[in-house]
Parts: structure tokens; sequence; C-alpha cells
């Protein structure tokens, strides 16, 4: 938990630098305006159809038909639970967005910044990165709709959205934080050593989806959190393995001015 604290108060410290702080915002900004253009022509549509597919059900059919209530009640978590399912959808966006352009920026200025002394032995590659972005989406898609017909029960869409959106964080950031820093052993070692702590941060930053405002830097933050998390890992890997980091010069623009 200490490592997870950790990587989330660099990264909040990485907010304070203005190039960082672009790349949090606009996937965010993107992807939220590209759905909700999505949601408003297509709401009508989509609040009929799953009501008519309710309808369809044996059992609930009769009783929509029979009580005015319960098709109100029933009326109101259909549209709950299309705008909760819109929430994931708007974060995946923004994830591929962060994950493809995004994210390789802020890399490569925190690397310079806090992990300089870290060899790069790229591991990874940006068609391993774009290959590894897409089957992420591909199973998360699949979890998001087998997991669709159950988010009518209250609590579970919520549930559901945040560990799905905790395993896309560990599966699409945990490759692209390291691929340029680890060789593809160092990559495949820690991805699973390191498997239930990126699990448990990327459920954290899933939570931030649900938030007003925080959630358009959500992804982005997720993002950043992970290449602290996992640069700060091998690190400590590499000293302990008695690897010998290297010994970068200072950076005179950050010293202070002598008169």
């Amino acid at each position: 938990m200490r490592d997870i604290l950790l990587a989330f108060g660099r990264a909040l410290r990485s907010l304070a630098r203005r190039d960082i702080f672009w790349h949090l915002v606009w996937p965010g900004i993107a992807a939220a305006l590209v759905w909700l253009v999505i949601a408003i022509f297509s709401w009508t549509a989509l609040v009929a159809a799953v009501m008519g597919w309710i309808e369809g059900w044996a059992l609930i059919g009769g009783w929509l038909n029979g009580s005015e209530v319960f098709a109100a009640v029933t009326l109101i978590m259909v549209k709950i639970t299309i705008a909760l399912a819109f929430v994931p959808l708007v974060y995946l966006t923004a994830a591929l967005l962060v994950a493809a352009i995004a994210l390789p920026m802020m890399l490569e200025r925190v690397a310079k910044r806090d992990y300089i002394d870290l060899e790069l032995r790229r591991g990874g590659s940006n068609l391993g990165s774009a290959w590894n972005a897409v089957l992420a989406s591909a199973l998360f898609l699949a979890g998001l709709l087998i997991s669709l017909p159950f988010w009518l029960i209250p609590g579970v869409g919520l549930l559901a959205s945040v560990l799905l959106t905790g395993w896309l964080n560990q599966r699409a950031f945990g490759y692209d934080a390291l691929m340029l820093h680890a060789d593809g052993e160092e990559m495949r070692r820690l991805r699973t050593t390191q498997r239930m702590p990126m699990l448990v941060l990327g459920g954290c930053c899933a939570l931030l989806a649900y938030i007003p405002v925080v959630n358009l830097v959500a992804p982005a933050f997720s993002g950043l959190a992970f290449v602290h998390l996992m640069l700060e890992t091998l690190r400590r890997e590499r000293l302990r393995n008695g690897v010998t980091l290297l010994d970068p010069e200072p950076d005179i623009s950050t010293l202070p001015e002598r008169l």
C-alpha cells in the first residue's frame, strides 16, 4: 500500500508542471465530448430498446403492463443504468488516447526529471503498446457487455465498472509505463509480480471516474500514477540485483541562481 500511496503522491506533484497538466486534461475532454454527442442522439432509441427488451421477459413484462408504478420505477432504473454505462465507455476512449498519445509524452518528461538514473533498455515498442491497448480494450468491452444485464440490480453496475476499469488500467498502463526503461524480461516479470499492486492502483484510479470534474483527468492521472509506481519498482529491483544506476549530471536549470 505504501508504494501505491507514493505513486499517488508523485503523480499529484507532477500536476504542478504545465507540460504535464495539459496532457492530463485533453484526453478526458475529447472522450467526454464524443460520447456526449453519441448519448444525445441515441438516448431515446437506447431507452426504448432496453425497455422493449425487458418487456419481453415473461414475468417482468406482465408486471410492467399491470402496474404504472412498477413501470415508472423500471424506466428510472433503465435510464440510470444507461447513463452509468457511458462512464466506462468515456473512460475507455480517454484511456486509449492516453496510451497512444499522452502517456508517452508524459513518460518522457517525468523520466527526465524523476528517473533519469534508470538506464533505457527499451523492452517494449510503440507497436507492442498499440497491440496491448487494442487487446485490453476488446477484453474490457467483452466484460462490459457480459455484465450489462446485471447492471439493473442497484450497485452491481458501479461495482462491475470499477473492477473492469481497474483491470483495464493495469493491463494498458502497466506496459506503457515500463516499455522505455525495462528490458523484455523485466517487463514480463514486473507485470506478473506487481499484478496485485497494479490492480489496487487501477481500481483506486477507476473510482475517480465517478467524481465530477475529476473524471476528466482520471484516465491520464491513472497513467501517470502507473509510471511512478512501475519505474520506482524497477529502480528498487535493479538496486537489489546489484545493478549500478546511472549517475545523472545535475540539471543547472533547477539550481538557484548565484549572485
